[in-house]
C-alpha cells in the first residue's frame, strides 16, 4: 500500500515588502489511507500554513506534495475550517447541495445521500431551517456533510471543534470521527488540543516553532473495548502516557 499524500522537504518562505520569512522548512510526512493524522504544534508554527499547501492554496517554495490519484486521475481534498461558513441565505439542505451543484454534480443519488446524511446525524427536521436557526454542533456536523457530498479522499481539519463548548465539543468529534471512519476517509487534523489529537487520530506528528519541522513522529495505539471513539479514546489506559509525552515535547 502506498501513501495517500506525501511531502518530500518541503519549504515555503513568505515574501513581504522587506524580507523573506520561513514559515516552513524540510517538512517530511506521509498520510496513509483510511488513517487520521494529527498535526500540533507550537502557536503560529505554521500548521495552517501547512493546510494550504496540501490544498494547493499555496505553492511550496521548494519540495515536493505528492497525491496518489485515483482513477479519474485526481485526488479530490476537502477543507473543514474553524467556522463553519455555512450561507445564512439558504436553507441547511440549499447549503450542504451547494457545492454539488456548483458543480453540475447534483443526482438523484446525491440527493438521496444527503437525506440520509440528515437522517442518520439528526438533522432532518432542520432541512429548511436557516443556519442561525441551529446550534454549532448541528452546524458543524452540516459543514461536514456539506464537505463529503463532493466525495474528497482526504479531508483537511482546521481546529473544527474549538469554537464549540466541552460538551459540545466531545460530541461533534465523536459524530465526525464515525463519519469518517464509515466512510473510509483519510484526514489530517490540526489542533492545539493535545487530548484531542491523541483521542483522534492514528498518528500524530510534533512540529517544531517556526520554520516548522517535523520534531517528533508518534503512532498511537490505544486498548479500547467496542468501538474507537473519540469518547472512548480518553479512557484507555495508554492516553495519560501520551498525553504527557507531547506534553513534554511541546514544552522541551
Amino acid at each position: 500500500m502506498e501513501p495517500l499524500l506525501t511531502l518530500t522537504d518541503v519549504n515555503y518562505t513568505y515574501q513581504t515588502s522587506e524580507n523573506e520569512i520561513p514559515a516552513v522548512e524540510k517538512l517530511n510526512f506521509c498520510v496513509w489511507p483510511d488513517k487520521f493524522l494529527g498535526i500540533i504544534g507550537p502557536s503560529g508554527c505554521g500548521k495552517s500554513t501547512i493546510l494550504s499547501l496540501i490544498a494547493g492554496l499555496l505553492p511550496p517554495s521548494s519540495g515536493k506534495i505528492r497525491l496518489q490519484s485515483d482513477t479519474f486521475g485526481v485526488t479530490r481534498i476537502g477543507y473543514m475550517l474553524q467556522k463553519d461558513h455555512l450561507l445564512d441565505w439558504l436553507t441547511i439542505k440549499e447549503n450542504i447541495s451547494l457545492g454539488l451543484r456548483i458543480h453540475r454534480q447534483m443526482t438523484p443519488e446525491k440527493e438521496k445521500w444527503i437525506n440520509s446524511m440528515l437522517s442518520e446525524y439528526g438533522l432532518a427536521q432542520f432541512t429548511e431551517a436557516r443556519p442561525s436557526q441551529l446550534s454549532g454542533g448541528m452546524r458543524q456536523r452540516a459543514a461536514l456533510i456539506r464537505t463529503l457530498a463532493l466525495e474528497p479522499r482526504l479531508l483537511l481539519l482546521d481546529e473544527p471543534f474549538s469554537a464549540l463548548d466541552y460538551q459540545t465539543r466531545l460530541t461533534v468529534a465523536d459524530d465526525i470521527h464515525h463519519i469518517l471512519r464509515s466512510q473510509h476517509k483519510s484526514a489530517i487534523l490540526v489542533t492545539h488540543d493535545i487530548s484531542e489529537a491523541v483521542s483522534f487520530c492514528d498518528q500524530i506528528i510534533i512540529l517544531t516553532k517556526r520554520p516548522a519541522t517535523v520534531k517528533k513522529s508518534m503512532d498511537i495505539r490505544l486498548t479500547i473495548t467496542g468501538e474507537r471513539t473519540p469518547f472512548h479514546a480518553r479512557m484507555a489506559p495508554e492516553f495519560k502516557d501520551y498525553f504527557n509525552q507531547i506534553w513534554g515535547e511541546l514544552n522541551d
